[in-house]
């Protein structure tokens, strides 16, 4: 691996580095001013995590910035964490009430969805409210336009779900409407492409990038997408602006805020506002706006119940997350009343 052109420093004062790429107790790092420099190993704490401004120790993930100290012995060790400007976060996998940042410091999420097979509405509406959770701006890019017969009439559906969104057809085979994505790639502007497997974003990343920078393979005997990219990682693209692969997502735990919903759902929340009762729960009551849309054909069922179940999930996730915070604080309680009574009886004192 090629040492970027940072010299180390010996006056104490720590480099500021981007992580390109986080893997277990390790990350891979550039300089914050040259995104385009070769990459350094830096090596993490033993438990893996760096502390945020407010002392909250978290796990480093794409895109972070962070500050590196070089050690007696010339290894580069990451010490902290800066604030995160926006953060891609999903709920962690499994049981843990844990949340993941997928990625950090991204201006762009690029909605990454296939149009053979046909979109799946949902997941857009998912991945849409991941995007608008984040603080970054969502973008939504249909792939494969080659191989459908009526590309505009399949993208017109997905952009009535995707409100306020600029969708865009591409076909990296043939080099269909890729000009206004690539106008997205302005200097210093970092994104980051999610979508699921076979969606073509390893493809579309490559295009953008001018050479293959990740591997890219067909899809499977069943139409499902295969997994070609298997960790997060900051490409560097012309022009100067960086993008953020990442592998595919077959379920995308929910972690939103009430305004994620309410962006990704602003139709409906608009009708909601004029129910005849502010706590309608759009079912049976008379005066139901969300049910007359639903009735005289201006708003899908479908749409409805998308938004219940994503808010459902989200809900979920918070009181999860709750829980969590509140036995980290008994704990920490615990911790200090511990360490209270240790003090009383001083040091090597036996226990009353």
């Amino acid at each position: 691996m090629t040492e970027p052109a940072v010299p180390p420093v010996d006056d104490g004062t720590p480099l500021r580095v981007r992580v390109v790429r986080a893997d277990r107790g390790a990350l891979l790092v550039v300089p914050d001013d040259d995104l385009g420099a070769a990459a350094h190993r830096v090596e993490l704490p033993r438990d893996g995590l760096l502390p945020l401004p407010d002392g909250t120790r978290v796990p480093p993930t794409v895109g972070d910035v962070v500050d590196v100290e070089v050690d007696a012995t010339g290894a580069w060790r990451a010490t902290a964490l800066h604030t995160r400007r926006t953060a891609v976060v999903r709920d962690s996998a499994g049981r843990t009430s844990l949340e993941q940042a997928v990625a950090a410091n991204v201006d762009v999420v690029l909605v990454v969805e296939h149009l053979d097979p046909e979109p799946d509405l949902g997941r857009v509406e998912r991945l849409l409210t991941l995007a608008w959770r984040s603080g970054a701006r969502p973008v939504v890019v249909l792939t494969k336009a080659d191989l459908v017969p009526d590309a505009d009439g399949m993208a017109a559906e997905v952009a009535q779900v995707a409100i306020g969104v600029d969708v865009h057809v591409v076909s990296v085979v043939d080099g269909t409407g890729l000009g206004p994505v690539r106008a997205l790639l302005t200097p210093g502007v970092a994104l980051v492409a999610v979508g699921p497997s076979g969606a073509g974003k390893s493809s579309l990343v490559n295009e953008l990038a001018g050479r293959e920078v990740m591997a890219t393979h067909g899809l499977r005997a069943d139409g499902r997408g295969r997994h070609t990219t298997t960790h997060r990682q900051l490409v560097p693209l012309p022009g100067g602006a960086v993008l953020v692969d990442t592998p595919g997502v077959r379920g995308v735990g929910l972690v939103a805020a009430p305004e994620a919903l309410d962006a990704t759902f602003a139709d409906v929340t608009a009708l909601a506002a004029r129910c005849r009762f502010s706590d309608c729960a759009h079912v049976t009551e008379p005066g139901c706006a969300v049910r007359a849309a639903i009735e005289s054909g201006d708003l899908p069922e479908r749409r409805l119940a998308s938004w219940r179940k994503l808010a459902r999930e989200a809900a979920y996730a918070a009181r999860r997350a709750d829980a969590r915070l509140a036995a980290e604080e008994r704990a920490r309680w615990k911790r200090v009343t511990r360490e209270y009574h240790q003090r009383l009886r001083g040091a090597g004192s036996p226990r009353a």
